[in-house]
Formats: C-alpha cells, structure tokens, sequence
C-alpha cells in the first residue's frame, strides 16, 4: 500500500512538474471524452424528455392500430380498424374501462383552421369521450365534451393553447367559434399546456367529438380508426392483449399462419421501440467520436516513452537505491492512468458543458442529462486506455538496466 500511495504521489508531482506537457499530453483524452458525453447527453435527454411523454399514457393503456406490412402496402392493400372493431372489443373483452376511438380528419393531420382574418394548420382529431381518462390531459378551461355531444354530432371542440394563440383569438375563448374546413365550430374547453418537443409544438390541434369528426369527414368513407383502453388490472394486461388479438384475428377473418393486420402496444412497448432507436443512435455516435479516444492514448504513449528516456538516470538511481521492476513498472502505469483519469474529469465537465450549451441554442430542444452510465464508462474507458498505452513505456523503463541508467547522459 505505501507503495502504491508513493507511486501516485510521484506521479502527481511528475504532471505537475511538466504542467505544460501534461496539458497536451491529456488533449486528446479530453476531447475524446469530451464529445462522447456531448453526445450522450443531448441524445439522452431527448430519450428522457419523450420517455415522460409516454410514461403519461399510463401503464394500464392499450393502443390498437392498424398495421400494413410494407409489401402488402405496395400492392396498394391497406389495414383498417373500424367503429365494429372498437365495438366488438368493448362488447366481448372484460376487465377493460375508458376504451376511446381516435380518428385524424385529414391523410396528413393537418387541417385548416380560421377565425376572422387569422388562418392557420393544426391536427384535427375525432375522439370518445373517454380520451381524457385515457391518456390523462384534463381542461385548463371550461369543460370537455360528453357522450350526448358525441351522440348528436354536435360542432363542439376543445383546443391546445397554441390553436388561440395562432387564430390569435381571445384569452377567453369558452363559446367562441371558428371555422374548421367549412364548418363552424364551438370552444367549450381548452386544455393544459404541454410545450415544446424538438421545436415542435404539442398543444396546437383541435379535438373534435368521433360522431362529428364522421360527419365532417362525410359517413359513407371507409374511415381507418385507432382505438385506446385502459386495462383494470395491471396483472392481466397480457390476458387482455391476447384476447383482443384473438377476437380481432376472427372478426378479420385471419387464418392460422397469417400475420396479423393489427398491432396492439402498450406505453413499454411504444417506449422500448423508441429506446432501441435512440440507444443504436447513442452507440454509433459515441463509437465515432471515441476514436479520438485511441488517438489520445497513442499521444499518451508517445510522451510517456519520451519521458522514459528524458528520467533515464532517474530510473537508475531508483534502482541503485533497491527500487525493484515492479516499483518503476508501476509508478509509470499509474502516471499514464492518472493523466488519462484527470483528461476524462475534464473531458466530463467540458463535455456537459457543451451538451447544455447545445441544447439550449436548438429551440425547444430538452435539456442535456448526463446517466451514471455514460460517466461510468468514460472513466473506465480512459483507465483502459492509460493501461493498454501506459504498459509498453512502463515495461520499457521497468526494463532497463540499473548501471547503463546511471551511466546515460
């Protein structure tokens, strides 16, 4: 132990003696370290960010939805879901609450909106009244629609923030109208605020009634639907996801063998899918710029066989005075891990740093976050490092022979 604590001193003072050397020396370790955790934690953060998003699904949603595989697509044969399906579901399947249509009024989800002389784009979406259980999002003001405005088809609507902020329409808009397409709609409630997503607003749409988003759509189109539930039992939620899809296999008409035409998710699902995308993003990223990692061990272990031979003399009086291999062996391993350890402190900081930096000059962007994980590996990776290029100086001057040192000029 004490000489493991004397090697470190020793190596502490040789940095600090050759400040300058040792600044460059870790340069590449630092920038190495330092754009692996840029990285890390501008992607990082967005997967936080969009987690929570999917976390406020709840986990005892169910989503349904059509699925189309891509060669079926190109033969131009395309899935649907239709108001029979959600029916059929809620009629045989227990242990389910709240189940919810979701319908887009328009193929690209965007729909043209008007008050006065303001006019702007937003997603125009037909829902149950149940989509506020679903998906918990509540009225910041006046009230939202009920089952007989369903049932009546009634022009009734509530809106994101941002609809009246783009219409720029009162602050108090509880029963003003405007114009979806030609129809005229009513405001009975506005709903809170979400923010921003990748600059990409999240409260600017309309939700409109399913019986009236029918109607405006025109009721004789074979419309395609989503559907929405909640299951009442966190513990059945498997049993009730294979039950929904044994039911929709029959109601469709799928044989044994055939695929289905349906997909049924739930948030761990839909969170997974994404997690698999933004994890694959995050390795290749990092494996790139953690090249510059391996650049900096070399330039550790070019500087490090230079001060081998600049302490030649040096070595030989540790030796003369009983220093064994194993004494200068270590003493010059744990001087290139520590200039390897000290760059990945530093690369660690500047690297945040310029994460947080990045992430708040992109607009609506979400914050950096740096996981242990990734501070972790940093560290190990540039002990690795100090190791595998710190050995071969290390052995070098381990190596040499006590009279010859002393006699080296």
């Amino acid at each position: 132990m004490f000489a493991l604590l004397e090697s470190i001193r020793s190596a502490l003072e040789s940095i600090r003696a050759h400040g300058f050397r040792s600044l460059l020396t870790s340069l590449g370790i630092i920038i190495g370290v330092m754009s692996v955790i840029a990285v890390v934690s501008i992607v990082q953060g967005l997967s936080y960010t969009i987690n929570a998003q999917f976390s406020g699904l709840g986990g005892n949603s169910l989503t349904v939805r059509s699925y189309t595989p891509f060669k079926k697509q190109l033969q131009g044969r395309f899935a649907k879901l239709r108001d029979s399906d959600m029916q059929l579901i809620a009629r045989q399947i227990d242990g389910i609450s709240h189940i919810t249509p979701i319908i887009y009024t328009q193929s690209g989800r965007r729909g043209a909106i008007s008050y006065r002389s303001q006019s702007s784009f937003s997603q125009v979406i037909g829902i149950g009244p149940s989509y506020l259980d679903v998906n918990g999002v509540y009225p910041e003001q006046g009230r939202f629609f009920t089952a007989d405005d369903d049932a009546r088809r009634r022009l009734v609507c509530a809106v994101g923030v941002d609809v009246l902020e783009n219409l720029e329409m009162p602050d108090d808009s509880i029963g003003e109208f405007f114009r979806i397409g030609n129809e005229w709609c009513k405001v009975v409630g506005v709903i809170e605020r979400r923010g921003e997503l990748l600059g990409f607003p999240q409260d600017d749409y309309v939700l409109l009634p399913y019986g009236t988003a029918k109607r405006i759509m025109g009721a004789s189109r074979d419309l395609d639907i989503q559907i929405q539930l909640l299951v009442d039992d966190m513990n059945r939620q498997d049993e009730v996801k294979e039950r929904i899809r044994r039911v929709l296999r029959q109601e469709h008409g799928l044989k044994s063998g055939d695929p289905d035409d349906f997909k049924v998710q739930t948030p761990e699902q839909l969170t997974a899918s994404f997690n698999t995308v933004i994890n694959t993003i995050t390795a290749v990223s990092a494996g790139i710029v953690g090249i510059s990692l391996l650049v900096g061990g070399i330039g550790i272990m070019n500087i490090m066989l230079v001060s081998v031979t600049e302490r030649t003399r040096e070595i030989g009086i540790l030796k003369a005075l009983g220093a064994t291999r194993q004494n200068i062996l270590m003493q010059f391993l744990i001087e290139a891990m520590t200039l390897c350890m000290i760059g990945g402190l530093v690369g660690v900081a500047l690297g945040y740093g310029l994460g947080a930096l990045v992430a708040a000059m992109l607009p609506g962007f979400p914050e950096a976050h740096v996981p242990l994980w990734a501070v972790t590996l940093s560290f190990g990776f540039c002990a690795a490092v100090g190791i595998i290029f710190g050995i071969v100086p290390a052995a070098k001057a381990a190596q040499l022979d006590p009279i010859d040192a002393l006699r080296y000029e």
